[in-house]
């Protein structure tokens, strides 16, 4: 579609104007090609003809629907222009109160200049983790898409934020790091993000100061680099600084000020420490009073000097430090009041003992003659002689602000190198995020050199900005391969050329600097020579000479010359210099000790200081004898290449922008001045943006969210399964112009405008549709109403009518004759007066036109004559006041003519000479005579013209003159017939005053008669009134007084009920606060606890381990381990195992790993030997039992088998035994001799023993693996003998023979195993040998080990001192004493062997040829084990096929044939007590298999509820029966201790938590119903409280285990939001449950997640599945019934509060529509409950904050009824959520309007007495208190059985 077609009537328009740059107007009518003006009515009504440029004919633009007004991101516009985009921001901020918005890839902030609460933790929750366009703009959207893209992509980031002084970019960037800090966890470095917000007071106390627009202006820009590990937690930053304003120091304009920081000083003057300083008020310095106001509204400076210097030590600069710094700014103030005076013209002295000089000198430290002497002098060197030359006092005074300037300068650049080094880390930088906080563009009234160098800058960045831009544009085109056109946008390269390139602004600068005689002036011509004519970017101002003008991107920005060599120079005298390098003052000196290897000695720009790391950025290397040409760079040469350094940062990062806009001058709250946030958007690159965007396709949508929204325009029949050829069809039909759209892969691409188009398409549909609908219903009900209107109608029609009729018959007969007789006589009377009185008319009539017509003749005569007098003596005035003024113009010309010809005649003599000012003047002449001859033909067309006009005006008077006399004529006639009329209206008068006169006195009559009638009705009328109002009176009275009986009485009851009602209310909070409280402690101190065990163990880890490279555990270990969890932990028999053994783990803390997983291993195989010795003792007496039953034969085989496999175990486990002492000493010797060199990591003795002592330990492993073989065949073997005895089968004939083939192959076995002992043996021998071999050398390292041992005494010291400290410092503060330990070390034993170094290495090397020996001999030793090992797993095959096979010989006739066995009948069984017994050591046993190792799923599906908890208590119950207080004690101390590792391993698993907290309810339950008191026997049977505990109360473990419940419980809870979480938002809110209710609006460049729901999307049906499946476990693990309410109350609360969060944290879910599918939503969940019958749980009332928010979204909001009402609904809602969502709320069709700012004002009125948080946000993380109400069971505790399994066959039922 054309653009022209748009322009049609009702289309509204954006014109400029020139107060508010843009008014909005509408066409009257439709434009048509070729109208030249437009017929436009303003918004106020006013109409306007606009009038389009003649020459471009550019329409103006046209303004987007309201539906897509205060969009959150500007591309989602349809038309893409500066009107839209300022229209779009000013609603958004003035009307919603938002400050942020995107623009494609920027992010606006307009500073509110008012605290707004959108900042704290709960709004970083919420958007960490989210994508960049699913949430409101925000600076933590940006913040979290840079932290996101660096971890995701392995790239740096850079936040470019600019904006003018004011606009807010410090905040801005502060809130980025604070976000940074908050979502990466940086608690474990100290805290950066604190000490980087510690460095902002020192900052803007040496940077900033006030200006005319900023009371707290940053005067140098910044880049700071926020450093990243490889899990992205801080650990670090580094702070880059650009171009401070120096020149600030010696002069600032009226009302600004110099830098904070000596303001400050000089009102912290009085403090004890200043008093050396001297210091005096501000107005007594000169470098501080030359604004004229030293005075900030508001601010105390001598507050904010004590905040400076807080943050100084916190920084790490120390007190002496601060006060040299604070001597050095002193000395400064002291040294601007040092005056000269003149001894001639060219040169000047300072007075003696010049005060303020004096102070300078002392404070500095340095000669008060040097330093007199070479402020009035400097040296000149040539080439043969230096000569020292007095300066004039100006040139001394220029000196003089110099040196102050370059001091400030170089201790600014010291102050920036503390904070960096304080900021700086140790360790290993990964990655960072980049956060420039840079100075936006700037044009004053003057701009000088510092103007300049800002601009520079900005046209760098603005480049990179676009190059970014349309990278990003490209790339989006060709993911969707989109036919690629090159869009053309601005490049400023010719701007920055012009600065920078060969021969440029900055070039010839520097070489004007180079000159002798080099100034402002000579400069300015040289840049009118080059540039002038070459550059169309440059222009010379008309009336000035030392002034240039630059068109730079924003704006054209005219320079003055002024003051640009000196600035650019800052020239220092280096005899000045050299007086401060030899002070006295130590601090001084250092800013001056690399003054000459600097790379900006005297400017601001720290270059030369390093980040933290950058990828890919190449350093500035300076080379040797380069130092002096360094030193004499200037300031823009400095400044261009940290300039280069920056870009090169910015272009190896990933940039993200965030534009500041001040919205006025005078820091007005939420004041929006559109002059100056357009001029800041042309500034900062928004409007280039739009402009890039607009050139191509900037609105895109996904085939699914086009089909989504216009499908209305689509027919059934144009609907396919193919959204995308769908939509490729109907777009075919909507848009004739192919090239106003482009399909992608996944997105449509539409131009600027087609947007617009469609949604105007379908509005009109969506129009038509409600206009059919509604003349449809509007009909029916019309028609109704007709009907029953119509019926009624009748049948009252009918009734009258037929009355109406008789009457009126009777009243025609009455009538007649009256009628008849009447008729006869008017007609007589009638008759005759019409005679008389039209007589009298005609006569009246012709007498009166007469006179009228000689009236009027008359009147018109004198009118002719008057003017004819007028004529004559109006043009005798003018005639005369025309000669008056062209007398006093001509001398007027005269007097002007003669001064312009005197100063011509000047101009004349000058130029008289020149030839080419005569040829000028014949050119001139030549013009002038052609004009001439031009006019002259111009007045004879004139002249003739008026001769025309002349001609017809005669002839038209002629016929006015004629027509005049025929109308005299006329009057003449009718004058005559007014006469006779005259006379005739005289007669007719008489006779009607007559009448007259009769119908009065007729009419007095009458009225005497009804007076005396209305007299009496009156009198009667009133007398009954007053009896009416009495009676009235009296029963009102009588009713009042019921009522007011009846009122009191129900406001008595009311009230009572009330205040009993606000007590009970007030208690129940009460007691949930003081629970809540009480569970808050629980989980802090649970918290606490596991964050002590974590750093004891990290503790333990870093006393024995400090190498973290010998934590790591090879994989058998860990395979064991999580094989064997809970079976490898330490025991106190273990522990008592492992005491002797401390000392040597303290000698040798690097090996203890090491020995400490052998041990382990070693341990595990105990164990295991002890559970296989136990099967086999049973084996043993099954054997025995056997034996007395079978032959002697079978009773002798077995038996000779069961002793062969007993000692061949007895034998493996002293075998093993021996095994595991030779390793100990091994350990011991190794830990005794070994030096720590030897067995550092790293070292090759320490490779060899790793390798050794892997050895071992797959030896360990194949003794394991023998063990578990030699059990299976037990077990085999055991199995086989119960099969037999069962059937009882006698074949010993063939039994036999297979036991004597057994027996041969275990005598094989047998060989091996002794040849595997011998092995053994050889092996023990050999490290017997080592042992001696290291015994000779015990003597000699006694020493040694009492220096370790002290050395010990002395980590645990430091150990204990460590654990005082608070936790951020513990782990550096331990790598700190590390670190020392292990330099003291290798200190001693460099020094113990330096006398004696030929020693020290014979030692060394035999030492590592004794190792060398050892891994040899377990080579060997290897080989032999894997040989036996082969050859028992082929016995063990062996022995294997010999079972089978004598199963298989058994035939299926001898099992028939045998004989049917006696059936034992048992004895009846004694009545079980309820009690479990158990052994004191198999208590470790029954926690693990009860506990550690039981599955939860099994036991819920297979056994009773609750079993668990049952075992324990009757295990408990047992215990108190034998009066065991410490079994009691043990056994519940370690199922609570197991049920804590249960959780803390598993605790992540939502069924483990509900099994445990059902369990732990259950044994709460049982302690109470079995405790014996009264309160819980109640519900009890009688054999129940038989049952109850006799010996012991343990309410105090009552206390721990409901303690341990609502840990459970809060961990629970935790699970459950996990689970819930991803789903919420999704099923909630974006998910479109009811189908085309809500549409899809016009996505940005930040696209929204979809509303459609796609496979993998979370829906409302995912969230009600996930309840169930939640409902349905803790019901099958039997949990309390009120307990699965409190979970669903919380569940729901978690549910609302993240809904409602999101809603008021995202614009575009705040419409009616969304009203309506979250209400929806609510009522699915609503009835969920209802089927669970949960409605009385409390969930509902969680909701009710979101019910009301989607009420708000939904009701009336116009009048102040719909204000009443809807403060009456929103009770559950805070007045901040109220207001939020009023603002949010966001039309999606354009038949729903906007909220008014006065109507949400009107709610802020009625609800600013209401007492509620000022939070906005729900804390979606508070945990309801939970209560554990007693339940009591019916289970019986004598008929559990307890299934086998559990693993339980060791506890017995008593």
């Amino acid at each position: 579609m054309a653009a022209s077609e748009l322009y049609t009537k009702y289309a509204r328009v954006w014109i400029p104007d020139a107060e508010e740059v843009w008014k909005s107007a509408e066409l009257l009518k439709d434009y048509k090609a070729g109208d030249v003006w437009l017929k436009l009515r303003l918004e106020d009504g006013t109409d306007l003809d606009y009038q389009l440029d003649p020459k471009t004919k550019q329409l103006p633009h046209l303004r987007n629907p309201d539906i897509l007004v205060g969009e959150n991101d500007l591309t989602a516009l349809s038309y893409l222009h500066e009107p839209a985009v300022l229209h779009n921001l000013k609603v958004r901020f003035i009307d919603s109160k938002l400050i942020y918005t995107y623009c494609g890839i920027v992010l606006v902030a307009i500073n509110p200049y008012e605290q707004l609460p959108i900042y704290g933790e709960d709004i970083i929750n919420a958007y960490s983790g989210q994508n960049m366009g699913d949430m409101d703009p925000h600076i933590f959207a940006v913040a979290e898409e840079a932290y996101k893209q660096m971890a995701r992509d392995e790239r740096n980031q850079s936040i470019i934020v600019s904006g003018e002084s004011g606009a807010g970019k410090t905040v801005s960037a502060k809130y980025a790091m604070r976000y940074f800090a908050t979502v990466s966890g940086s608690a474990s470095e100290a805290n950066v993000e604190e000490k980087v917000l510690a460095s902002n007071p020192i900052m803007e106390s040496i940077g900033n100061a006030k200006t005319t627009r900023n009371d707290n202006s940053s005067r140098f820009g910044k880049y700071i680099e926020i450093g990243f590990d490889k899990k992205y937690h801080i650990i670090g930053a580094n702070m880059r600084t650009y171009l401070l304003e120096k020149s600030r120091v010696v002069f600032q304009a009226e009302e600004e000020r110099n830098y904070h920081i000596f303001y400050q000083l000089c009102a912290s003057a009085s403090l004890p420490e200043f008093k050396t300083l001297k210091l005096v008020t501000a107005s007594k310095f000169r470098y501080t009073n030359l604004g004229g106001n030293p005075v900030i509204d508001g601010v105390d400076d001598a507050k904010e000097m004590l905040t400076t210097r807080q943050a100084c030590t916190l920084l790490g600069i120390n007190e002496s430090y601060q006060m040299g710094v604070f001597r050095i700014l002193a000395g400064i103030l002291h040294l601007g009041n040092v005056e000269f005076k003149d001894r001639d013209a060219d040169s000047c002295i300072i007075p003696p003992n010049h005060d303020p000089l004096c102070i300078f000198c002392d404070l500095m430290g340095v000669s008060y003659e040097d330093m007199a002497h070479w402020l009035c002098h400097r040296k000149l060197a040539t080439a043969t002689e230096t000569y020292i030359k007095p300066i004039s006092r100006l040139q001394a005074t220029n000196a003089r602000d110099a040196l102050a300037k370059h001091i400030y300068a170089n201790l600014f650049n010291w102050i920036v190198d503390n904070v960096n080094r304080a900021l700086h880390s140790t360790m290993k930088q990964h990655s960072f995020i980049g956060v420039l906080d840079i100075y936006g563009f700037e044009t004053f009234e003057i701009n000088s050199f510092e103007q300049f160098c800002i601009n520079y800058a900005n046209e760098k960045l603005q480049q990179q900005f676009n190059m970014h831009v349309f990278k990003l544009e490209q790339e989006e085109y060709m993911k969707e391969e989109i036919p690629w056109t090159l869009i053309d946008f601005y490049d400023n390269q010719p701007c920055i050329n012009l600065i920078e390139a060969k021969l440029g602004v900055l070039d010839l600068l520097d070489e004007e600097c180079r000159m002798p005689k080099g100034s402002d002036s000579t400069w300015a011509q040289k840049l009118y020579n080059t540039h002038l004519k070459k550059s169309a970017l440059f222009e010379k101002p008309r009336l000035s000479n030392k002034a240039f003008i630059i068109k730079h991107f924003a704006d054209k920005v005219e320079y003055q010359c002024d003051g640009f060599l000196e600035k650019n120079k800052d020239t220092v005298f280096e005899e000045q210099i050299a007086v401060l390098k030899a002070s006295r003052f130590d601090l001084l000196r250092e800013l001056f000790q690399d003054d000459i290897h600097a790379l900006s000695p005297t400017s601001s720009l720290p270059p030369g200081r390093t980040p933290l790391s950058r990828a890919g950025i190449k350093s500035i290397k300076s080379r040797p004898g380069q130092a002096s040409n360094e030193h004499k760079k200037t300031v823009g040469h400095q400044f261009r290449n940290s300039l280069q350094l920056l870009m090169e940062t910015l272009n190896a990062t990933t940039p993200h922008y965030v534009r500041c806009i001040k919205p006025n001058d005078f820091k007005y709250p939420f004041t929006f001045d559109a002059k100056r946030a357009v001029q800041q958007l042309r500034a900062c690159g928004v409007l280039e943006t739009i402009r890039i965007s607009a050139a191509g396709f900037p609105s895109r949508w996904t085939y699914q969210e086009f089909f989504s929204r216009y499908r209305v325009l689509m027919k059934q029949k144009d609907i396919l399964i193919d959204k995308k050829e769908t939509c490729r069809n109907v777009l075919e039909k909507l848009i004739k112009d192919h090239d106003k759209y482009q399909f992608g892969k996944t997105k449509i691409f539409f131009r600027a405008g087609q947007v617009a188009y469609l949604e105007k398409l379908r509005a009109d549909k969506l129009r038509a549709a409600c206009i059919r609908i509604q003349k449809t219903i509007r009909g029916w009900l019309m028609r109704k109403k007709y009907l029953r209107m119509q019926k009624a109608a009748i049948t009252i029609q009918r009734y009258v009518r037929g009355y109406q009729a008789r009457c009126y018959a009777q009243f025609l007969r009455r009538t007649r004759a009256a009628v008849i007789i009447q008729k006869f006589q008017r007609m007589y009377v009638v008759r005759q007066r019409y005679k008389r009185m039209q007589a009298a008319a005609i006569h009246i009539q012709a007498h009166w036109r007469g006179y009228s017509a000689k009236k009027r003749y008359n009147a018109m005569l004198c009118e002719h004559k008057a003017t004819i007098i007028q004529k004559h003596v109006r043009g005798w005035l003018s005639r005369c006041w025309f000669r008056r003024v062209i007398t006093a113009i001509i001398y007027l010309q005269c007097c002007y003519r003669r001064m312009m010809a005197k100063r011509e005649l000047k101009k004349l003599k000058i130029e008289a000479r020149s030839v080419e000012h005569y040829k000028k003047l014949n050119i001139g002449m030549e013009n002038k005579i052609l004009q001439l001859q031009c006019k002259i033909n111009d007045q004879n067309k004139e002249n003739k013209n008026l001769l025309e006009k002349l001609i017809n005006l005669e002839t038209t008077y002629s016929a006015e003159r004629e027509r005049l006399r025929s109308d005299v004529e006329r009057l003449r006639m009718t004058e005559e017939e007014g006469k006779n009329a005259i006379n005739r209206i005289t007669s007719l008068l008489e006779e009607i005053a007559q009448l007259r006169r009769e119908l009065e006195s007729t009419q007095t009559e009458k009225k005497s008669i009804e007076e005396t009638a209305d007299r009496y009705k009156r009198e009667t009328e009133l007398l009954v009134t007053e009896l009416k109002e009495q009676n009235t009176l009296l029963k009102s009275e009588k009713d009042e007084l019921n009522q007011r009986l009846q009122q009191q009485a129900k406001e008595m009851t009311e009230s009572l009920t009330k205040e009993a009602a606000e007590e009970k209310k007030q208690l129940e909070c009460e007691l949930n606060d003081e629970r809540s409280r009480y569970q808050n402690l629980l989980t802090e101190f649970s918290r606490l606890e596991e964050r002590y065990d974590d750093i004891k163990e990290e503790m333990t880890l870093m006393v024995n381990l400090p190498k973290a490279g010998q934590r790591r555990r090879d994989s058998t270990h860990s395979s064991n381990e999580s094989e064997y969890t809970f079976s490898s932990e330490i025991t106190e028999a273990e522990e008592s195992m492992l005491r002797p053994e401390d000392a040597s783990e303290k000698k040798a803390p690097l090996d203890m790993s090491l020995f400490l997983k052998l041990q382990k291993r070693v341990t595990e195989l105990e164990q295991e030997k002890q559970s296989l010795q136990d099967e086999l003792d049973k084996k043993e007496e099954q054997a025995q039992r056997i034996k007395a039953k079978e032959e002697d034969f079978n009773v002798r085989a077995r038996g000779a088998e069961l002793e062969y496999e007993s000692l061949k175990r007895q034998e493996l486990e002293s075998e093993n035994k021996k095994l595991k002492n030779e390793l100990n000493e091994l350990r011991k010797s190794l830990t005794e001799k070994a030096a720590p060199e030897v067995t550092a990591p790293g070292a090759p003795a320490y490779k060899v023993l790793m390798e050794q002592l892997n050895s071992v330990s797959e030896e360990l492993d194949v003794r394991k693996e023998e063990v578990l073989i030699l059990r299976s065949q037990l077990v085999s073997q055991k199995e086989a003998i119960r099969t037999k005895d069962d059937k009882n089968i006698m074949t010993e004939t063939v039994v036999v023979p297979e036991d004597v083939k057994k027996m041969k192959d275990r005598e094989e076995i047998a060989q091996a195993y002794v040849g595997l002992k011998e092995t053994n043996r050889l092996l023990e021998s050999q490290f017997q040998s080592q042992k001696k071999s290291y015994d000779n050398e015990v003597e000699a390292l006694r020493g040694e080990i009492q220096s370790l041992k002290e050395e010990n005494n002395r980590q645990q010291q430091l150990l204990a001192q460590n654990l005082q400290l608070p936790p951020e410092a513990r782990i550096e503060a331990s790598l700190q004493h590390e670190i020392t330990r292990l330099t003291n070390e290798n200190l001693y034993f460099e020094e113990l062997y330096a006398d004696d170094p030929t020693k020290y290495q014979f030692y060394r090397i035999s030492l590592f040829k004794r190792i060398i020996d050892l891994m040899e001999q377990l080579e060997k030793q290897d080989k032999t084990v894997r040989k036996l090992k082969k050859q028992l797993k082929v016995f063990a095959k062996k022995i294997g096929e010999l079972e089978v096979g004598q199963m298989e010989n058994i035939s299926p006739g001898q099992i028939i044939d045998e004989p049917i066995r006696p059936v034992n009948i048992p004895r009846k069984e004694k009545d079980f007590q309820g009690m479990l017994e158990y052994k004191k050591e198999d208590e470790p046993k029954l926690v693990k298999n009860l506990i550690l190792e039981l599955k939860p799923r099994g036991v819920a599906v297979n056994l009773i509820p609750g079993l668990p908890a049952y075992i324990l208590f009757m295990c408990v119950r047992h215990a108190d029966y034998l009066n065991d207080d410490q079994k009691v004690r043990s056994l519940l101390t370690s199922t609570i201790n197991g049920i804590k590792k249960v959780l803390k391993k598993r605790g992540d698993d939502f069924e483990t938590a509900s099994f445990w907290l059902s369990n732990t309810c259950r044994f709460l339950h049982c302690l109470k119903q079995y405790s014996g008191e009264e309160a819980f026997m109640k519900h009890n049977t009688p054999r129940q409280n038989e049952h109850c505990l006799t010996n012991f109360d343990l309410a105090e473990y009552r206390q721990v285990l409901s303690d341990l419940a609502i840990q459970i419980y809060q961990q629970l809870v935790r699970v459950l939001e996990n689970l819930l979480q991803p789903m919420i938002v999704p099923a909630m809110l974006e998910h479109e449950t009811i189908q085309g209710v809500s549409g899809v609006k016009p996505p940005g460049l930040r696209k929204r997640t979809s509303s459609v729901a796609d496979e993998g999307t979370y829906t409302l049906d995912s969230i009600i599945r996930q309840l169930n499946t939640f409902h349905s476990i803790q019901c099958q693990h039997g949990m309390d019934p009120e307990l699965i309410k409190q979970v669903v109350k919380q569940l729901f609360y978690i549910v609302g509060a993240v809904t409602l969060n999101n809603l008021l944290l995202r614009k575009d879910m705040c419409s009616w529509s969304k009203g309506m599918q979250i209400r929806y939503n609510v009522s699915q969940l609503e009835e969920w409950l209802r089927d669970k019958n949960l409605m009385n749980s409390g969930a509902k009332e969680t909701l009710e904050p979101l019910i009301q928010a989607a009420q708000l979204l939904q009701v009336k909001k116009k009048t102040d009824e719909d204000a009443e009402a809807i403060c009456s609904m929103c009770t559950a809602l805070t007045t901040a959520q109220i207001v939020k969502v009023l603002n949010l709320y966001t039309p999606v069709n354009e038949f729903e309007e906007r909220v008014s700012i006065g109507f949400i004002r009107t709610i802020q009125i009625r609800l600013r007495d209401r007492k509620d948080s000022p939070q906005l946000l729900m804390d979606a993380k508070h945990i309801f208190p939970v209560t554990f109400p007693f339940n009591p069971s019916s289970v019986a505790l004598e008929t559990i059985q307890i299934p086998s399994s559990l693993g339980l066959g060791f506890l017995t039922r008593v």
